[in-house]
């Protein structure tokens, strides 16, 4: 019997498969969300703490309209770490 590998030694194996990864979970329903989203995996995900990186992707799994509210419209996520992550975003993005 022939084992498939996990998603996680897939990105062991292929660290660029994690990246890719991301890129593509930063493509949502709205152009805003993408350019915040895109511009911050490009500008400023590297520069987050292994927490931070957790942060960024639960944030990803935050349906449109919330991620919207929190990049867009001001709501601050409860969690801090997430919260933190959406600051690092909102400033990515400029005045």
């Amino acid at each position: 019997m022939i084992m498939q590998p996990s998603a996680t030694d897939r990105g062991r194996r292929d660290p660029d498969a994690a990246g890719r990864r991301l890129r593509w979970q930063c493509r949502r329903g709205l152009l805003e969300l993408d350019l915040l989203l895109l511009g911050f995996l490009d500008k400023g995900y590297e520069a987050l703490s292994p927490a931070g990186c957790n942060a960024f992707e639960a944030l990803l799994g935050s349906p449109d309209q919330l991620l919207y509210e929190y990049l867009l419209g001001g709501t601050v996520p409860i969690d801090k770490e997430v919260a933190d992550v959406v600051r690092r975003i909102r400033a990515a993005a400029g005045p």
